[in-house]
């Protein structure tokens, strides 16, 4: 079999593969189980292969690698338009296969381990902050039903704790069911405490991290996670580029040269996108308390709602993270700025 391309569909345990030839005729077709992935290729000739962009695929793209092979990722939505008739694995696996050959396809860049160990702290701080957030937010309801109501913010949350923690007025079955809030709540502080500190650790070893703090709503948490996902700048041609794989431009609907733009795309990465537009509310707060310094925001705070303020600034932070990482530079503040 001289196979120049192959399409892989991968799962938990059955992954199905669908090579061609040189002149485009099928010469396999088969389902692998997982143990035989590794012995199946590595007999096979370099080649291409295609893989979708999802669970796991990073790692075989890595491991593939290893014996010789090109590997490409592609989003699966890309792939999506390739499927011929009903989806089942040997279709989306043909998909794959045709699609890895296009011209015109945008690929994924393969992950490397020390990427996705970045990364992996920022998704379980993520996953038990909002356990926290859930906890608190069911506190809060259960005591509001018996009239107790503490503030909002970390001291009105101890205060939450200490009502149940002292309280004797509280029937013996739902101090139980609360006490079991508060003791799990408890429990989450020491590992998000731990991954914060890993997370800061990671910045300070990090230059291109440390730089990207320099910019104004950017910071430890956003600056390591851009760090970690854009690891090579130049895979995009622009920042305009670089803003729009985030998902902060507009979504088009055009047709017959008129153009119509809607709210953005949202997609691309949701986390780093919440983080910009997190970060950008924090630099409208800054702006509306010393106007001088930000200009450009107040003279869209005067025309726009700060939300949509905040998009257009997260997409213009986006494109700063993409000239620093680019150009191997800080963040300097724009002289019109200081002179206005």
């Amino acid at each position: 079999m001289q196979i120049s391309t192959i399409g892989i569909d991968i799962a938990k345990n059955v992954f199905q593969v669908h090579g061609v030839d040189a002149q485009g005729k099928v010469v396999v077709a088969r389902q692998l189980r997982r143990g035989q992935v590794i012995d199946f290729f590595g007999k096979l000739p370099p080649c291409l292969i295609g893989m979708e962009a999802c669970a796991t695929a990073h790692h075989w793209a890595r491991e593939l690698t290893e014996l010789g092979h090109t590997v490409r990722l592609m989003p699966a939505s890309y792939v999506k338009a390739y499927v011929k008739r009903s989806k089942n694995d040997a279709a989306d696996a043909a998909a794959v296969c045709e699609a890895v050959t296009r011209p015109s396809m945008r690929f994924v860049p393969v992950k490397t381990i020390e990427q996705q160990a970045a990364l992996m702290l920022h998704r379980s701080r993520d996953l038990l902050i909002r356990q926290r957030t859930q906890l608190i937010n069911a506190l809060r309801a259960h005591l509001a039903e018996l009239g107790m109501v503490a503030a909002r913010g970390k001291e009105g949350v101890k205060d939450l704790v200490a009502i149940v923690v002292k309280a004797t007025v509280l029937p013996e079955p739902m101090r139980q069911a609360l006490q079991a809030l508060v003791s799990q709540l408890a429990e989450l502080q020491q590992p998000i405490g731990q991954l914060e500190r890993s997370i800061h650790a990671q910045h300070n070893a990090s230059d291109r991290s440390r730089r990207l703090e320099t910019i104004p709503g950017i910071g430890v948490l956003g600056a390591t996670a851009i760090a970690a996902t854009i690891a090579d700048p130049f895979v995009f041609k622009s920042g305009r580029a670089c803003a729009a794989w985030i998902g902060l431009v507009p979504r088009q609907n055009s047709t017959g040269g008129k153009e119509r733009l809607g709210g953005i795309s949202k997609q691309g990465d949701r986390y780093l996108r919440r983080l910009l537009v997190i970060g950008a509310m924090a630099v409208i707060r800054q702006a509306r308390t010393h106007p001088g310094k930000y200009p450009w925001v107040m003279k869209l705070l005067a025309k726009k709602p700060a939300k949509v303020v905040a998009i257009a600034l997260a997409n213009k932070m986006a494109r700063i993270a993409w000239a620093i990482l680019a150009k191997g530079e800080i963040y300097r503040a724009p002289t019109l700025a200081a002179a206005s």
